[in-house]
């Protein structure tokens, strides 16, 4: 049996040069194993590592992803056409959004940067909403854990 040490320290000079690196144990394997799926029931459909052979605009990944996220939220585990789990199939998306990137297939269709605005807006109401109160409820304005809360079970 293993046994973990408290030593923050270690002697052992691979150490040092180690923790200055990216650490790939960070990334949950489930969720490599979920994205590994999604990635296989794309390569049947469009051919493996497709987006490498030409390039993919970088707005039909995210709206892709999105109605994965979207269909997650709503209570859906798996697409129905594929049987792959949605969180799967958005980190898919992501992974692919990265991978072109770096290969130099992106092509990059966002709107003008900032021209939204999403980053200032999102602070600006969360700033607001930080300040009022009023539109947290009562349990939790009062820094207590709401009692009696309870979680629709989307499997029932």
């Amino acid at each position: 049996m293993k046994t973990k040490t408290a030593a923050l320290h270690t002697a052992n000079p691979k150490d040092l040069v180690g923790v200055k690196k990216v650490s790939l144990t960070k990334l949950p394997p489930v969720a490599v194993l979920h994205a590994a799926h999604a990635l296989m029931n794309g390569a049947t459909k469009y051919g493996p590592y497709n987006w490498r052979d030409k390039a993919v605009r970088a707005s039909i990944y995210v709206d892709a992803c999105e109605r994965h996220l979207n269909a997650w939220l709503d209570g859906e585990e798996d697409a129905t056409d594929s049987g792959v789990h949605h969180l799967g199939h958005a980190i898919a998306c992501l992974a692919i959004l990265l991978d072109a990137q770096e290969a130099g297939k992106l092509v990059d269709d966002r709107p003008l940067h900032g021209a939204g605005g999403f980053c200032r807006v999102l602070d600006r109401l969360n700033q607001k909403i930080k300040e009022s109160t009023s539109l947290l409820p009562a349990s939790l304005r009062r820094g207590a854990a709401a009692p009696g809360v309870t979680w629709r079970d989307p499997l029932e």
